[in-house]
């Protein structure tokens, strides 16, 4: 986030302010959008409805509730006495009428004014938040919805359609469904192709969408890659039904409370479900990325202030370029902490996007780091803050010149105050979440997006590898959310064309400080190609320092469950929170423990600078950004002249060149962990499956790429364990036997059968005691590698996946004996078994809970397994 990362009091306030009274909000809702500079943002009406025919009212009154409310102009989310909702014609049937940006929303209904009252969503039509509770779900595209009626606490039939669109082209308007079906689900008009939009989830290139109806029947639809009825896909007769006009559509017959339309390739009639084991990865999976914050990490010309020129000059340290050298670190790619022109000493209020920041050295002197760091094979991000400039940026100094400039509305403005995070200025107030001095910009000028849109291209021209994008969860406010907005979304599908228009294998991370379940829509449909996961960092601190790895296990399954596989940032703190050295309390053993553990997770890993030698930093921002601790002289090699900021208490014995010359340091064990990650690819592609071990404070888990494993074994507790044994109840690995080696110390550890699951139980590796705050890296390699015709021949397309109620197994050809399908859980508990006489299998997914399954394919000799998600 940027430096200022104290709460601004308005969010202090809007957090303990009671809601006005509902009578109150139509008037409140229209002064509000005069100070957002119109209904640009609630371009689509929303209608609520609910049944209460079998209720009986409570004297409150029948309420909606739900994350709607900010974005339509009430005081906050969830609220669940604000959102009244109406019978005027006495029907039962009670309805509120809402104007909200297109997006997905959540909600329920609530017979009175408390949460007690709210109804209980069935699973069957709801989506579950994973604590218990079941919301409903709307995605609401760019035209008008009146929500059918649906009873209170109940559901009406629902359609879910599925197409796969990997290997096409899908524009920014996104893929669409239309039929004869929608003007019954309540969208005005059936055959509207911008009115029902799938979306893409988990980035595995399969589309979906749930529609509610108010009846079962036959119907006519298509799939539509655009929102035009132009690009809708022409369906072959063999597989479609011609209406008598030429048309020729899909059909489906909706029978039950839930059908699932199977998954079919765009355009054709093939069974399209999705490969799960396929996932996609990029350079930046196979990239370890180093922070570096320029004004403290060398200092070449006695200013007391790093530069460029002191960057390139260490580059050596972070990677020579030579993969034969031990001296060097080892990372693979840096990310510089804003490099802009800025009056301030950290930069995230940018003067001049177009500019190098003069402390740090000249455009040639930025270019020259590039070149050299490109040399050696270093990849080079650049921050980005998009959602606020410097006050004394040009931009806004001719914003705030008055009401006739034409970079007025770059920024908010208000001829009135409409509370705290508005400041005056030449009679008007602007906006500026973070601080007076970083007015936020206002993202629905087109203007200032083309302009900003032009610099981030700069850039890119100028070779650099990509972004990180810094508080992005606040672009964009509407009414009276101002965090994780639908049209937040928006801009970044627009950053993203803008950014690949460019350099179509950029880099781009987004800062969305929040919860795991938020910040996953960031890294989706186009958006950001990863996230940084703040919970998991604390889970790893947080566990090692308790010696329990209970939340740490919890933490990595919803990660895992959440994301695009491996599509997100891992890492331990960052220039915004105390150093890690410093939340472990200077524990040497707890700090090479948490290095290890997210050195060897899934995701992309972050090192903050000086991180590997174990600077301290607490408090102010400017303790956590002190300079880079080089060797034990006085100002510790940082520069010749006294530093911008002290340097830290510890520098003479927590430093580069003391480390450097002892094997067993901090440093050592960084640049031990980065290389095996470098050299090994299951490390950095393989996808992540929990392993059971026999206490809470033992944290087991593996990762598997290809027909090779990992499994990790971390003591967090503060005695050895004498026991280790650890249990992986499946896999996609083939059965066998496997030699295992300990990575980290080059021991051998024995070998380990795997069962016909690609699993073991209670088995312990022969490396006798693994000692208090000690990690395993046990790398599994077949002792006689499987080829891999077998899987081929026994290859199982799988749809829809995720399944919800159903899922249909299809062998991609016809085998000469029967197959056997078995699917276990991840705990090894084998749920079904049955043979499959033909090419295709249809099972009963309904009461499995939610999460990942293994389907095993057996024919004579020959297995296959593949990975199934069930999620209702």
């Amino acid at each position: 986030m940027s430096a200022l990362s104290a709460l601004p009091l308005g969010k202090i306030l809007r957090n303990i302010n009671a809601p006005p009274p509902p009578h109150l909000m139509k008037h409140l809702f229209l002064l509000l959008l005069l100070l957002t500079g119109g209904a640009s943002g609630f371009a689509t009406q929303l209608t609520f409805r609910v049944d209460m025919s079998q209720q009986t009212v409570a004297a409150g009154g029948v309420h909606v509730a739900g994350n709607f409310q900010a974005a339509a102009g009430y005081a906050g989310d969830w609220n669940p006495a604000t959102t009244e909702l109406l019978d005027p014609d006495n029907d039962r049937i009670f309805e509120l009428t809402v104007n909200v940006p297109a997006g997905t929303y959540l909600y329920k209904f609530v017979n009175g004014t408390t949460w007690p009252s709210a109804e209980l969503v069935p699973a069957d039509c709801g989506l579950a938040d994973g604590g218990g509770n079941v919301n409903r779900q709307i995605i609401l595209g760019a035209t008008d919805r009146r929500l059918p009626a649906v009873s209170f606490g109940g559901c009406l039939p629902q359609v879910v359609f599925s197409v796969n669109m990997r290997g096409r082209t899908v524009p920014r308007s996104g893929v669409h469904v239309v039929g004869n079906f929608q003007a019954l689900a309540g969208y005005g008009a059936n055959w509207d192709p911008t009115s029902i939009l799938l979306t893409d989830n988990n980035g595995d290139g399969i589309y979906d969408a749930r529609v509610t109806l108010p009846a079962n029947g036959r119907f006519q639809y298509k799939y539509v890659n655009g929102n035009v009825l132009t690009a809708a896909e022409t369906v072959p007769a063999a597989c479609g039904f011609n209406d008598g006009t030429g048309n020729v559509t899909r059909i489906l017959d909706a029978t039950a409370a839930l059908t699932t339309v199977p998954t079919v390739c765009f355009a054709t009639c093939d069974a399209c479900g999705p490969s799960p084991t396929a996932y996609a990865t990029h350079w930046w999976n196979d990239a370890v990325f180093y922070e570096v914050f320029v004004r403290s990490f060398y200092d070449t010309n006695a200013d007391g202030q790093g530069d460029f020129a002191g960057l390139t000059a260490k580059l050596d340290y972070l990677n020579d370029g030579n993969p034969a050298t031990t001296t060097d670190l080892g990372v693979t790619a840096l990310w510089l902490m804003p490099m802009m022109e800025s009056p301030s000493y950290h930069g995230y209020d940018v003067t001049n996007y177009k500019a190098t920041e003069p402390d740090y050295g000249s455009m040639a002197d930025f270019e020259t780091f590039r070149a050299a760091a490109h040399a050696r094979g270093i990849k080079v991000i650049i921050d980005l803050v998009l959602n606020h400039t410097s006050s004394q940026h040009p931009w806004f100094q001719q914003s705030a010149s008055g009401a006739s400039s034409s970079f007025r509305d770059w920024y908010r403005w208000s001829p009135t105050s409409p509370g705290a995070g508005w400041y005056l200025r030449n009679g008007s107030y602007y906006y500026g979440y973070f601080w007076s001095e970083m007015p936020d910009l206002n993202w629905r000028n087109p203007q200032m997006k083309a302009a900003m849109w032009d610099a981030t291209r700069f850039w890119l021209k100028k070779g650099i590898d990509g972004y990180r994008l810094d508080a992005v969860k606040f672009l964009v406010e509407t009414g009276q959310a101002i965090e994780n907005t639908p049209e937040t979304l928006g801009v970044l599908e627009e950053f993203h064309d803008s950014v690949r228009a460019v350099n179509p294998n950029a880099f781009t991370v987004g800062e969305a400080w929040t919860n795991t379940a938020a910040v996953a829509s960031y890294v989706v449909n186009d958006r950001l190609d990863a996230c940084f996961e703040f919970d998991l960092a604390t889970a790893i601190t947080s566990s090692v320092v308790s010696g329990n790895a209970t939340a740490l296990r919890t933490q990595l399954a919803l990660v895992d469950n959440t994301y695009p596989k491996l599509q997100y940032g891992t890492f331990l703190t960052n220039h915004d929170q105390n150093r890690v050295m410093s939340v472990l309390g200077g524990n040497m053993p707890r700090m090479k423990q948490a290095a290890a553990l997210y050195l060897t997770m899934p995701g992309v890993p972050f090192l903050y600078y000086g991180e590997e030698i174990g600077m301290l930093g607490t408090g102010v921002d400017e303790e956590k950004r002190k300079p880079m601790q080089w060797n034990d002289s006085f100002y510790a090699g940082f520069s010749t002249v006294r530093p911008w900021r002290t340097v830290n208490s510890n520098f003479a014995q927590y430093n580069v060149a003391t480390m450097q010359a002892d094997p067993t340091s901090l440093l050592a064990h960084y640049k031990k962990l980065i290389s095996l990650r470098l050299a090994q690819p299951v490390l950095r592609r393989g996808y992540l499956l929990p392993v059971t071990a026999p206490t809470t404070s033992l944290l087991s888990y593996a990762r598997v790429y290809e027909q090779e494993g990992v499994v990790v074994v971390a003591n967090l507790g503060s005695s050895a364990a004498s026991s280790a044994a650890v249990s992986l109840a499946v896999s996609s690995l083939p059965a066998g036997s496997y030699q295992v080696t300990d990575l980290y110390s080059g021991q051998p550890a024995g070998q380990v059968t795997l069962n016909a699951q690609g699993g073991f139980s209670n088995w312990t590796p022969t490396l006798g005691t693994l000692d208090a705050n000690q990690t395993w890296v046990l790398h599994l390699k077949p002792a006689q590698p499987t080829a891999a015709a077998a899987a081929q021949a026994l290859a199982l397309n799988l749809y829809p996946n995720p399944a919800t109620t159903q899922v249909r197994l299809e062998l991609t050809k016809a085998l000469p004996t029967a197959a056997q399908i078995k699917v276990y859980d991840l705990t090894g508990r084998l749920l079904h078994s049955a043979a499959m006489p033909g090419r295709t299998l249809t099972l009963n997914t309904s009461a499995w809970a939610n999460g990942t399954y293994f389907v095993q394919v057996q024919a004579g000799k020959s297995t296959s397994v593949h990975r199934l998600v069930v999620a209702h």
